[in-house]
């Protein structure tokens, strides 16, 4: 297995993988979650809303390599910040996580903080602060303000330490927009935070992969423990189709990988010699 630093094989998907990634030296990984639909009315232990049902998987995934490190799969109706210290217990000092502002526990934030793990996340509307100083003042490139806040009101006893706030253009969609973000992170650039939230968005990639090309839809059973092991067994194929492409080198997109070995599964073939062709 590849360390997170290491430059993967020629034809890793490269061109699908952000640039900036794979320049940087620590091992960033990306926390999100999404929801699973579900049949309501024989799935009463997911209810959702007043007539859907849905299950939501958690997931911490490692960006350079694009491989899930954890998985939680529970139902829809929990707030994602309940689950943000188990998904985020495996990060090591040093390293980089990214996540929305769903996440944004400040429990869970000043725990990260004093673990020494690099952060960055976008700042509710809501949130109540002072400006204690200007980092970089005036405005430069994409960037609009670079202030270290503090705090104020009730957060301030579950986040007392200083925290840094950058706003800054970033493009989503063809289109730029104005964002705010928080990091603990006082040493890099502005453009370095933006950059690194802008790598948050790959995740929805390995989300479509997961739903649409594992077609993750349609559920053999009902209950809690069936809907969790069929996204476990998405999981486990996710991982074993990206280790076929680890073995010899694959250039092209990952629901090619799946179509190919799919269309092969039963044939008395050397799954290699596919790959190479």
């Amino acid at each position: 297995m590849l360390e997170p630093w290491q430059e993967l094989p020629p034809g890793w998907g490269a061109r699908r993988r952000p640039k900036f990634a794979f320049r940087c030296k620590r091992l960033i990984q990306v926390v999100d979650s999404t929801t699973i639909q579900l049949v309501a009315r024989w799935m009463d232990w997911a209810k959702h809303r007043r007539r859907q049902a849905a299950a939501k998987c958690h997931v911490r995934l490692n960006l350079q390599t694009f491989l899930p490190r954890f998985a939680l799969v529970d139902t829809a109706g929990e707030h994602d910040n309940l689950r943000a210290h188990e998904l985020c217990a495996g990060v090591q000092a040093g390293e980089i996580v990214i996540f929305d502002k769903a996440y944004g526990d400040f429990t869970h934030l000043a725990d990260l903080s004093r673990r020494e793990v690099f952060r960055v996340t976008c700042a509710k509307g809501n949130l109540r602060y002072r400006v204690v100083r200007r980092l970089q003042p005036g405005r430069a490139g994409n960037r609009l303000r670079d202030d270290l806040i503090q705090l104020t009101g009730s957060a301030r006893k579950a986040y007392p330490v200083e925290r840094r706030r950058v706003v800054a253009w970033v493009e989503v969609d063809g289109e730029l927009r104005e964002m705010v973000f928080l990091t603990n992170n006082l040493t890099w650039s502005a453009q370095s935070i933006a950059d690194l939230y802008r790598c948050r968005w790959r995740i929805e990639v390995f989300f479509k992969e997961l739903k649409q090309t594992l077609q993750l839809a349609d559920f053999l059973g009902h209950n809690a423990s069936a809907v969790r092991w069929q996204v476990w067994t998405a999981l486990l194929g996710y991982l074993l189709l990206r280790c076929c492409a680890l073995l010899r080198p694959w250039g092209h997109s990952f629901t090619r990988l799946f179509t190919l070995l799919r269309a092969a599964l039963w044939q008395k073939r050397e799954r290699r010699s596919l790959l190479e062709r």
